[in-house]
């Protein structure tokens, strides 16, 4: 055909396009598609040209051509998925035209939805995945240079057709574009490929010229290139509310964690690529890319997606799961062994340069920190509990994952302070194996031989002052749920008091004044451990209260957290870390069970601590943090009946009913109480005082009617009164509990502790406020049954006060 494209306008190529076109429908020769080609690679050519004289692509997309682009890439596949060989430059130069039509233009881009140019795109990009092994494969995927162009063109459409046009977006990932895509992309282009070999870029049969240097440099060029595109445009499709991938996708996404891990990452570049050259630098990048993109997935998608979850635990054990692509085992791989790439380093003026390489540095960590995160809410999915923790295997007791996370951890604190230049193994290993304690029998297995986690836990590798904030939390998360079970197996309680944990904890700083930056759910996380180990346990209580022998001791435990409690504006801090001094207190005053065992010697020794522990109790500090706990929860019971029953043990100890009575008639020391619930504004603002240095909690004025309780003496009664059961009714009041009778009758038994043990004035102002409510509580509860023993309790205190 006598043509000459380099003569024609844009107009007048588009023009040419209609009528190949309608020569190919009615008369079909194979010539005229070397002629599309060549005017549609003219088109495409001048439509590159912007801010012209004349708008082009707003002139063409009000013409035929959007629909005749998609006729002819019908007409050029001819029923088949892909292009053949001689028609494949016809293609790209199509494609080449269709995405310069929609670059930058949205009217265009409806134009080319509106005649489906994007969807038969997407079902071209399908048509190469067709022929593809389920599972990914190490090697590039034999392909010639045109076939490259047309599916990079292609790609590109899609990634010009959707930049910023939501219809568009729409209709690629309704029609699960992303899965095709990273099957096509991780194809033609695997991760860490080139340092294998390169025998395999074209199919075999083509030209000899494909063996040449050049056109080898070519097609790796086409492949990156590719590689780049197919990202951006997952990346334009990417929606955190609608995940683009499932569990299909898991095997492509850990290729390019592979790639930097051993033994890939350390063999030897291939012969052609054996000397620094730009190519290789941009191969590099381009690894590196993938890298990126792929951690970023599989964070998101472990963090979204409970499928995603499920599918990386079961492939764990069961690697066919993922194509036998052991996609979790070579993601722990990834985090222990994974590494810069070597070549990086090689000193050259096509390498990359030192601020390049600090900038790849920084960004690998960041890599390896998503995948860390993606193994912690593997390990955190609920159901994933019994498949990643199990007693199956004898030489793995726990499971290979729980055996592997314990080593991580033993590798760390063996290597001691000089070895560790990293602690995110230790902090992935913790948080995992924090997440899989969530029962009785995971913590023995823990605590257990051969693991004997405890002992690792409790060294001053991993919990110190100097200690990075991150492994801390992983550290004090994993004891708080392994001695969440010390109530109930004494063995749990003992395998960590004896390693020392308490004392780890006290002496890491976790609570000293230097802590006062640190995040607020390590200081309440370590309080849970102490709270469950002093629970029922004299030994552990000792521990914490006493101070050490020797000159100048370190402040204690106790001492310690009282002066968090007293300086934190967390209410979480303040509650949780008096409920370690009930619990203490409660372990003070029981009895000892294992006394039989001791000899009398022992046991005198041991009295002596019990009752230089209670000494240091039954002080005014620990007296005015339970009274603090009674008021600051209303809403609570079960907080103001652990203070209640503290309070009633303290007061037994001499001079304990004194303190007691004396604390709980005056203004709370701490914080004032809270607002009547449903009055004025509930929020509050802390103020330090500059007598006691303590944050004090001040309330907006409550109603005049009723002026705010100050007074813990003002909550027990409020409570015993049990929201107007004496007959009045307030609104306000429907915000508080129906509280327990059992808490009531507890109320009942500290007053009348207090009538015994403090007789005086200070027990006139208690008779004064709570006889009404007692007398009230007596005459009502008489009835038989569980409630008569209220009515009982409140009439025995007033027989006693009676009598004094």
């Amino acid at each position: 055909m006598d043509i000459t494209p380099i003569a024609l306008t844009c107009t007048e190529s588009a023009s040419k396009l209609g009528v190949l076109l309608a020569e190919l429908s009615s008369n079909p020769k194979e010539e005229s598609w070397l002629t599309v080609e060549l005017i549609s690679q003219h088109l495409a050519n001048l439509l590159r040209v912007r801010n012209g004289p004349e708008d082009n692509q707003t002139i063409l997309g009000g013409t035929s051509l959007p629909q005749d682009l998609t006729s002819l890439l019908f007409k050029a596949l001819d029923g088949s998925p892909i292009p053949d060989d001689s028609r494949a430059p016809a293609v790209f130069g199509i494609l080449r035209v269709s995405a310069n039509l929609c670059v930058e233009h949205e009217q265009n881009r409806g134009q080319l939805l509106e005649a489906g140019f994007p969807q038969a795109v997407v079902s071209l990009l399908e048509g190469y995945v067709e022929n593809l092994p389920l599972e990914p494969q190490a090697d590039p995927l034999p392909l010639s240079i045109p076939h490259l162009q047309v599916i990079k063109t292609a790609i590109g459409v899609l990634l010009n057709a959707s930049l910023g046009y939501e219809p568009v977006k729409f209709r690629l990932t309704s029609l699960e574009v992303a899965m095709t895509l990273v099957r096509l992309s991780s194809a033609v282009y695997p991760a860490g490929a080139w340092m294998r070999s390169t025998a395999t870029l074209f199919p075999a049969g083509l030209s000899e010229l494909d063996g040449l240097p050049e056109r080898v440099s070519e097609s790796w060029a086409i492949r990156t290139g590719l590689s780049s595109w197919t990202w951006r445009l997952i990346t334009e499709l990417r929606d955190d509310a609608n995940p683009l991938f499932d569990t299909n996708a898991l095997p492509y996404l850990i290729q390019p964690l592979i790639a930097f891990t051993p033994p890939l990452l350390t063999v030897p570049p291939p012969p052609n690529f054996a000397q620094p050259s730009h190519l290789r630098t941009s191969l590099l990048y381009a690894d590196f890319d993938l890298l990126s993109e792929s951690c970023s997935h599989l964070e998101s998608l472990a963090l979204d997606v409970e499928d995603i979850r499920l599918s990386l635990a079961r492939g764990f054990t069961f690697p066919a799961e993922h194509q036998n692509v052991p996609c979790l085992s070579a993601m722990l791989d990834f985090i222990e062994q994974g590494n810069y790439a070597p070549l990086w380093y090689v000193r050259h003026e096509t390498s990359l340069d030192d601020s390049d390489v600090r900038s790849q540095e920084k960004a690998f960590d960041d890599c390896k920190a998503a995948v860390i995160k993606a193994v912690v809410e593997v390990s955190g999915e609920e159901k994933n509990v019994d498949v990643l923790c199990d007693d199956s295997e004898a030489m793995h007791p726990g499971g290979k994952f729980v055996s592997r996370m314990v080593n991580w951890i033993r590798t760390f604190v063996t290597a001691g302070s000089h070895g560790n230049i990293r602690d995110d193994m230790a902090i992935c290993a913790t948080l995992a194996l924090g997440n899989l304690t969530k029962r009785e029998f995971h913590a023995t297995l823990l605590l257990s031989p051969p693991h004997k986690i405890a002992q690792l836990l409790s060294s001053e590798a991993l919990l110190s002052p100097s200690t990075d904030i991150k492994l801390k939390h992983g550290v004090i998360g994993l004891l708080k749920h392994l001695s969440q079970s010390s109530v109930q197996s004494s063995f749990n309680c003992s395998a960590l008091g004896d390693a020392g944990v308490i004392e780890r904890i006290v002496a890491s700083g976790v609570w000293d004044d230097r802590s006062a930056m640190m995040a607020d759910i390590v200081q309440v996380n370590a309080i849970g451990v102490v709270k469950h180990l002093c629970n029922i346990s004299i030994d552990n209580s000792f521990t914490f209260v006493l101070p050490r022998d020797g000159e100048n001791p370190p402040p204690t435990g106790l001492s310690q957290l009282l002066a968090l409690v007293n300086r934190s504006d967390t209410v979480a801090i303040k509650s949780e870390g008096t409920r370690v001094i009930v619990n203490v207190i409660k372990s003070l005053w029981s009895n000892d069970s294992t006394s039989e065992q001791r000899s009398a010697e022992e046991n005198q020794l041991r009295q002596q601590k019990r009752e230089r522990a209670i000494q240091i109790l039954a002080t005014a500090p620990y007296a005015q943090a339970l009274v603090a706990l009674i008021g600051r929860s209303p809403k609570y019971p079960i907080l103001i009946n652990e203070a209640v029953v503290a309070l009633s043990l303290l007061s037994t100890s001499r001079d304990g009913g004194s303190l007691v009575l004396g604390t709980i008639i005056k203004p709370l020391p701490v914080e004032v109480s809270p607002p009547v619930p449903g009055s004025a504004a509930m929020s509050t603002a802390a103020s330090v005082s500059s007598e006691t240095g303590s944050p004090i909690i001040t309330s907006p004025p409550a109603p005049r009617s009723r002026p705010p309780q100050k007074r813990a003496l003002d909550h027990l009664v409020r409570v015993l009164r049990n929201n107007g059961s004496d007959g009045t009714s307030s609104p306000r009041r429907t915000d508080l509990p129906s509280y327990p009778v059992e808490l009531r009758a507890n109320i009942c038994a500290l007053l009348g502790q207090l009538g015994k043990r403090a007789p005086g004035e200070n027990l006139d102002v208690v008779r004064e406020a709570a006889r009404p409510t007692l007398e009230d509580v007596a005459r009502t509860y008489t009835n038989p049954g569980r409630d008569n023993m209220l009515g009982v309790a409140a009439k025995k205190v007033l027989d006693l006060w009676t009598l004094g």
